[in-house]
């Protein structure tokens, strides 16, 4: 419409005259404008420029506002702002421009404000007087009003002026969000660049990282395919970590080894302190520091089964060996359980089959047991048994007795009986220094072993062991009560451990005038009777001679066929002493005693 304000879309502004009749608001400058008109039009000019490069929407009002009573009569309000579609008090008058006066109360500001729907508007104080809403407007629509006020309308020149003023205010303020949205977007984008570096350097690192950790799965993988067992698994940490590598058992004792610096002595560990270490180390899942060494712990079950240790006096082992070092101890931890699972399964199997052998078990059954459990129980055996004082037969006194047949090289079934480790024995019996080897292990000189007799067959098995309890306790009587007793070394020891054992008598006379009985009955001979007159006059050859009825050369003749059939030396004291209790025996026991010897098979024999 002619003669009144357009916004930017070219619509039209009504005014509110002194006495509320509609009046024009000036859109143009009037032709009449003097030099004074002209300058305040120019201040508003510069005002524009200055507003352009404010910094903000309330330094812009700010200027705006400060203006209103220089260009014109009248005095600023306030500016309110239009946000998500409500007027809001943004920026209050300057002291300055009120001229000390306190703002004038605008009652309901937000509905007078929506009233005017958009347009420019006379509003009412509470005061009274004249009040104006001037629209501020961009290309984005009506941003918000400058209020105004003034004891009388103005006039048509100051409210052009006004005018003027709120076109700039609005661009300023379009131009100012739009320069804080740049900053804001550039701020986001700055941000967004920051975080897709941190991103990609995260990335990197996790590549980095996952390439190690492929590299640490394959490498144990191969050893484990390649070299399985504590020797693979230290040579593979050693080719990843490049530091020397230790593998323990839970008592410090050495498994395996890898690079230089790790083959010499080893000194066993306290184990006070040892076990303080691995308290400690259980209560993290990270390696521990301990002199110099970075340690792991193999652990199954809430149980130490071994550690890891990389000789590391420097400190340069990072994540990534401990990460390889966590890895390896869970293979170690695996595979010493798995070990220990076949152990105890080999164990359980053999003790079974060594309870039965001792109480007679199926020979053809027994060979199939012995060699699931990797024994071969054809041929010659014997029984062994050990027994410690103060020391329980246990798990770890077995594994202590294994362990020490081990290292002598003896192939055995282990088994626990009563108070003691039964050891069935392939070959035949001897003092192959078990006793020693026990004692080393146990710590402890405190026991005694016994050895029972030779048995071709599993069925000599039980009186085999019944010979080894014997042996083991003769050695339990004698001075000193320690160290290893062979049965078939016993003599007259074995009758007297055993009492009124006839069987034992019969097998004692047996074992020592065996073949001379054989050779009399099949030659018709009488070396055995020779013998014991032999004895009876303590080894004189006249009285023995005189005894006989027969010649010195005789008798010499005879006593030189007695040592060749019976194998035995007369000047021996053991041997001597032996066969002279046997021909006593003879002597009282008579026919009774040799057709016992005759009747009766020698264990295993």
């Amino acid at each position: 419409m002619p003669g009144m304000a357009e916004d930017a879309s070219g619509a039209g502004h009504q005014g509110i005259g002194p006495r509320g009749s509609p009046s024009q608001v000036p859109t143009t400058a009037p032709a009449s404008w003097g030099r004074k008109q002209l300058a305040s039009l120019y201040d508003v000019f510069v005002l524009a420029v200055t507003m352009l490069d404010a910094p903000g929407a309330q330094e812009i009002l700010r200027l705006a506002m400060d203006a209103v009573p220089r260009l014109t009569g009248c005095r600023p309000e306030g500016c309110y702002l239009l946000r998500d579609g409500r007027f809001e008090l943004d920026t209050p008058p300057s002291a300055p421009s009120l001229d000390g006066r306190a703002p004038k109360e605008l009652p309901a500001a937000i509905r007078q404000l929506s009233a005017l729907d958009g347009q420019d508007g006379a509003l009412g104080f509470r005061e009274g007087g004249w009040g104006w809403a001037a629209g501020l407007r961009s290309s984005r629509g009506l941003l918000g009003y400058l209020v105004v006020s003034a004891p009388e309308p103005p006039s048509d020149d100051e409210r052009f002026l006004l005018y003027a003023l709120a076109r700039p205010t609005a661009a300023a303020l379009s131009n100012a969000d739009a320069r804080s949205r740049d900053r804001e977007y550039a701020r986001q984008l700055f941000r967004a660049i920051e975080e897709r570096d941190a991103v990609n350097e995260r990335l990197t690192t996790l590549v980095a990282e996952l390439e190690a950790q492929h590299t640490v799965h394959d490498v144990l993988f191969r050893a484990h395919d390649g070299d399985p067992g504590e020797d693979g698994i230290a040579a593979a940490v050693y080719e990843l970590t490049g530091l020397a590598t230790c593998i323990e058992d839970r008592f410090g004792n050495p498994l395996a080894r890898a690079g230089p610096g790790v083959d010499g002595a080893h000194e066993k560990p306290d184990p006070t302190l040892r076990e303080q270490l691995l308290h400690r180390a259980m209560r993290t899942p990270d390696p521990v520091r301990h002199e110099g060494r970075l340690i792991g712990v193999a652990r199954h079950h809430g149980e130490i089964l071994g550690t890891i240790e990389l000789i590391d006096p420097g400190g340069v082992a990072g994540d990534t060996e401990a990460f390889a070092l966590g890895h390896a101890c869970t293979a170690l931890a695996l595979e010493l359980a798995h070990r220990r699972s076949l152990a105890e399964t080999e164990l359980r199997m053999s003790r079974d089959l060594v309870e039965d052998l001792l109480t007679g078990a199926d020979e053809g059954g027994a060979y199939a047991r012995a060699e699931a459990v990797g024994h071969d129980l054809h041929g010659p055996h014997h029984v062994v048994v050990a027994q410690w004082q103060a020391t329980a037969a246990d798990d770890r006194f077995l594994d202590a007795v294994d362990r020490a047949a081990r290292g002598l090289g003896l192939r055995s079934l282990l088994a626990r009986r009563s108070d003691m480790a039964v050891l069935i024995v392939q070959g035949g019996p001897r003092d192959p220094g078990l006793y020693g080897a026990v004692a080393g292990e146990v710590g402890s000189w405190g026991g005694a072993v016994g050895i029972g007799s030779l048995c071709e067959t599993t069925g000599g098995l039980p009186h085999s062991y019944e010979q080894a309890v014997s042996a083991l306790h003769v050695r339990r009587q004698s001075q000193p009560p320690y160290g290893t007793a062979v049965y078939e070394e016993l003599g007259l020891y074995r009758i007297l451990a055993r009492g009124n054992d006839a069987r034992d008598v019969t097998f004692f006379v047996r074992e020592w005038l065996g073949p001379l009985l054989d050779y009399d009955a099949t030659h018709g001979t009488d070396l055995v009777h020779t013998l014991t007159r032999y004895f009876d006059h303590g080894g004189n050859y006249d009285e023995t001679a005189r005894a006989l009825a027969v010649h010195r050369s005789t008798l010499r003749y005879r006593l030189q066929r007695i040592r060749e059939v019976g194998g035995r030396r007369l000047d021996d004291v053991d041997s001597r002493f032996n066969l002279q209790v046997a021909t006593r025996i003879w002597k009282v026991s008579g026919p009774a005693a040799e057709g016992n010897a005759h009747s009766d098979s020698l264990p295993g024999g």
